[in-house]
């Protein structure tokens, strides 16, 4: 991956999505659902050091994750492209800890939750080199209002 932001995680990632089943490197499913939300948090953390800001550390709705996304999209309505991505990750997270024992499924969960973590780091790595990166977002308030009628008195 070399030069992209985030390659470590990136590179990280495709380990676990590569490894043999009962590679010895392999780690605890349940404990690997809360590694990859940690690592989303890392993401975010990255993003507002960009930005200068001291990353916070209360929750919102009992994660961090997303008081995280709340302090990165402010002043940034673009960055509300991957506000669902982060949903997505603290949802993954659940369901994982939800199976009983090392399932098929428990497996599918935390493979999704991979994926999802690897689109938050390349939205995240891609904001931080362009900063247009999410502008085309439905929930960018410069695109919502560049199609609304003026307010009465505009």
């Amino acid at each position: 991956m070399s030069d992209l932001p985030f390659s470590d995680l990136l590179d990280r990632l495709e380990a676990r999505d590569t490894a043999p089943p009962g590679d010895p490197r392999a780690v605890d499913p349940r404990a690997l659902a809360d590694t990859q939300l940690i690592e989303g948090e890392g993401v975010l953390e990255a993003w507002l050091a960009s930005r200068g800001l001291e990353p916070t550390a209360a929750t919102h709705e009992g994660f961090r994750l997303l008081a995280l996304h709340r302090q990165g999209a402010r002043g940034e309505p673009s960055f509300n492209a991957c506000r669902e991505t982060c949903r997505e990750l603290v949802y993954l997270r659940n369901v994982a800890l939800a199976y009983d024992g090392d399932t098929p499924e428990l497996r599918r969960t935390l493979r999704l939750q991979a994926m999802v973590l690897r689109h938050l780091a390349l939205f995240v790595g891609g904001k931080m080199v362009e900063a247009g990166l999410g502008d085309f977002c439905c929930s960018s308030r410069p695109l919502r209002h560049r199609d609304a009628p003026p307010l009465q008195g505009d």
